[in-house]
């Protein structure tokens, strides 16, 4: 971090007085979110990547290995295996993990939970701090068929429930989180309108909970607007939003009196925001957006700045195989740390890291020197 902040006050001062700008230095980012491929086994109503997914694009094994270890020896620490697709349909997911593990990683899946088999076949893995989390957004059986569309005509919800003891009994150690986007009615994609599911917060909690998951986290449906940005847009139902919201409220409220005493009942920054009203504020980016440098998102279709522009050509760091290359990444990074500006293209996006962004954008343009040492200790959280 200090000598990501030490290189952009230097990038600055050469750009103001007219100099060639140093190079970035030989730092990977230290978070990614890997999409292993772009193929699922859903036709979700809400999904947020439709547009990029089942391309004939793919990983080979080898390079992403070879790209992977790279970045670990430039400073990875995290990898978030994720979609895009759904990533237990990789092959080889199970020894992915294992690879990354053997890097010394700290690992995390989202899944779509159809494949619970491979998820045990991982488990034994993972180590302390790791975690997987299921997208099942729903509490019924029913609910869930409508919303996900899964290609097996037999796949329930109850089927998914029952691989999380299993887990559990293989590696207490790794957490197993259930996510809940809630949709409400007059949110779409493009023109598929999504299923409304507030009504099943509560019972997704109680059935998590029963199901040995450690916590639920609910979250706001996001939507993708034309120029590829995924934002939140509550505006479209402005008229009915406080009544959304307070049946959001009443909800959490009633799973959190549901569950047993050491699951979790968690609300998302940006459902925190959408209710609290301070949505907006969350879109005002700085110029530069340093979360470049600190995440990025590896997929078959290329190396993209943010998980909020995935797929998007002017998001675009590179291609799959960029930090195999050692110099590549680093060039492509400073380009996009220059050329992106976030205050435009961001501006619809609530963005997560908002604070981040504004307090590295700070330390940039302080006079202040820099510590030569972290501030406090290294709480050992790599994911960002």
């Amino acid at each position: 971090m200090l000598d990501y902040v030490q290189w952009q006050r230097a990038a600055r001062k050469a750009r103001a007085s007219g100099q060639p700008v140093p190079d970035l230095p030989d730092l990977a980012p230290l978070s990614i979110n890997l999409d292993l491929t772009t193929a699922c086994n859903y036709a979700c109503d809400h999904c947020i990547d439709w547009d990029i997914l089942n391309s004939k694009v793919r990983h080979e094994d080898q390079e992403l290995r070879d790209s992977l270890a790279r970045m670990a020896e430039r400073g990875l620490r995290s990898v978030i295996l994720i979609g895009g697709g759904e990533p237990t349909l990789y092959p080889g997911f199970a020894g992915i993990v294992e690879f990354l593990k053997g890097l010394g990683l700290s690992v995390a899946v989202v899944s779509n939970g159809s494949r619970g088999d491979r998820l045990l076949a991982a488990a034994p893995f993972f180590t302390e701090g790791d975690w997987i989390r299921l997208s099942l957004d729903s509490g019924s059986n029913e609910v869930f068929r409508r919303m996900h569309n899964p290609s097996s005509k037999t796949l329930t919800l109850d089927e998914i429930c029952s691989w999380m003891p299993k887990i559990k009994a293989a590696n207490p150690k790794v957490q197993l989180g259930f996510s809940f986007v809630i949709t409400w009615l007059g949110g779409s994609r493009g023109e598929v309108k999504v299923i409304e599911n507030i009504h099943e917060m509560v019972m997704a909690a109680k059935r998590a909970s029963d199901a040995q998951f450690d916590y639920i986290s609910f979250k706001p449906f996001l939507e993708r607007q034309q120029d590829g940005a995924e934002v939140m847009d509550p505006a479209k139902t402005e008229a009915e939003l406080q009544a959304v919201i307070a049946r959001i409220q009443q909800n959490l409220e009633q799973a959190r009196a549901v569950v047993r005493s050491d699951f979790r009942v968690l609300a998302s920054t940006n459902l925190r925001v959408l209710m609290a009203g301070t949505w907006r504020d969350y879109t005002k980016q700085p110029k530069v957006c340093h979360m470049q440098m600190l995440r990025q998102v590896v997929t078959p279709l290329g190396t993209f700045n943010c998980p909020a522009h995935r797929g998007v050509e002017k998001a675009q760091l590179g291609g799959k195989e960029l930090w195999q290359v050692p110099a590549a990444g680093q060039h492509a990074t400073a380009r996009l740390l220059a050329d992106f500006d976030a205050s435009h293209e961001c501006r619809q996006v609530t963005c997560l890291y908002n604070s981040t962004n504004w307090w590295l954008e700070e330390l940039v343009e302080a006079n202040a020197p820099l510590p030569k040492d972290a501030p406090a200790p290294e709480q050992k959280d790599w994911f960002l």
